[in-house]
This record gives structure tokens, sequence and C-alpha cells, in this order.
């Protein structure tokens, strides 16, 4: 029987991390449309993000993200410290979303500090670590070509 939860239903031992991947979509009432991404970095249980690495992009991806696309809702991390949701508000262009990605990406590569790193504006600022979000930067971007392979091939 299908759970309600999307990811609980997909089987996470046939995914090949690193991939974008839609995950649903969500109308309003009036007409707008939510577009749900699961932008998985590690392989689900075979690695993970340690947390102030993970916690780092957050803050950079929320924040960096906006500079590409106007409609960014949320970027929100996955319990299992294997990825990140990202919902977009009205566009269906699943390229678009990988060239925010990219984007943002890059400009964590750039970045000399973490926004919002501090006691006023997070709660936990002491669980950082620029240098690992930008080591996962580098991973994802060194892997661009495989974003858009969600599953392993069969052998």
């Amino acid at each position: 029987m299908p759970m309600n939860v999307e990811s609980f239903n997909l089987d996470h031992t046939k995914v090949k991390a690193p991939y974008v991947r839609l995950v649903g979509i969500t109308e309003g009432t009036k007409g707008d449309k939510v577009y749900k991404y699961d932008f998985r970095i590690k392989q689900p249980n075979v690695e993970h993000m340690d947390m102030p690495s993970l916690h780092s992009l957050e803050h950079m991806m929320a924040e960096f993200s906006r500079n590409h696309h106007d409609h960014v809702l949320d970027v929100g991390p996955m319990g299992c410290q294997t990825g990140f949701y990202i919902a977009l508000l009205n566009d269906d262009d699943y390229n678009n979303m990988l060239r925010v990605i990219e984007n943002t990406l890059n400009d964590v590569l750039e970045a000399t500090e973490v926004p919002a790193c501090n006691e006023v504006q997070c709660g936990f600022a002491a669980s950082h670590s620029l240098e690992g979000a930008k080591r996962l930067a580098q991973e994802m971007l060194d892997k661009r070509d495989e974003w858009t392979q969600v599953f392993a091939e069969e052998q």
C-alpha cells in the first residue's frame, strides 16, 4: 500500500546519487503550482553529509539560490543527511532547476563566509563548516553530468 510521503515509496536501494528528480507538483486553489525536487548528494544507506557541512550548505543554498530564481520557496535538508528538498513556484522547467542548482553551487565555491552563521540568525551557530560546504559543492559540480540519472542502470 502506498504511503503518504512520496520518498517513502521510493526504493532507495535502486537510486544512484548524485541526482536531481522532480518529486511532485502541488497545485493551489488559485492555480499556482509548487514543484518539489529531490536534490540527492550522497548515496542512501551508504554515505551521508556530516552535520556542520550540511548545515552550512543549507544556509548557503537557501540564500544563494534566490539570486538565481525569483520563486524559490524552500531549500530544506533531508533528515537522513543525504540531500535536500528544493521547492519552486510556477516553474516546470527541469533544466532551469539544474541551472539554478549549478549556479548556486558555484556561488558556494566563491563564498568567504556562511550567511547567517551567528547566534542571532541561526539556532546552532556553532555547527558550521564553510570548508565542508565547499567540498560538498565541488563534489556535486564534479558529477554535474550525472544529475539527470536517478536510477542505477540494470546489470
